[in-house]
């Protein structure tokens, strides 16, 4: 999953088998992972073998919880103009310095110590935030997955459209 360039039609290829899948479990928790799920926190290998597809059926309709509810971040402003639905998605797209990654560490923390839940957090961040977050969330360890592209312009980064 590194760089596409110079990836041609005809080229030869390896399949592997299955498809992409993370690791998952308590053993994840607190770990941070590239998108070929080796660890990268420096903290040795999981030691997991229960592992789950990154594309998967969604839940039947009638599993799924309708009532509509507000999740309290415990940041004033996101709860006041812009709350966040509970069991929902969240994206953050905004230009460089305005304070995405700090937005991130504070709804982590929030979280983990109001709701005593468990974030997951994917995302395409350069390098600086990146390692600012990685950094963060292992020294409080923090009961967080935390899956990072390298970068938004690799081939690992791009979107999948179905």
């Amino acid at each position: 999953m590194s760089a596409t360039d110079g990836l041609t039609r005809g080229m030869d290829v390896i399949d592997m088998g299955a498809p992409l899948s993370v690791p998952v479990g308590g053993a994840t928790l607190g770990r941070i992972f590239n998108v070929l799920r080796e660890p990268i926190d420096n903290l040795g290998p999981v030691d997991n073998s229960t592992t789950f597809p990154i594309h998967r059926s969604v839940p039947a309709f009638i599993q799924l919880d309708t009532k509509l509810s507000i999740f309290e971040t415990g940041i004033k402003v996101v709860d006041l103009l812009a709350p966040y639905r509970r069991g929902g998605k969240i994206g953050l797209f905004e230009g460089a310095g305005v304070g995405k990654t700090v937005l991130i560490m504070e709804l982590i923390n929030n979280i983990a110590k109001a709701h005593e839940g468990v974030s997951v957090f994917g995302g395409l961040q350069p390098a600086r935030s990146g390692n600012l977050l990685a950094i963060w969330l292992v020294l409080i360890k923090f009961q967080t997955h935390l899956a990072c592209s390298k970068d938004v312009g690799e081939g690992a980064g791009k979107p999948r459209f179905t």
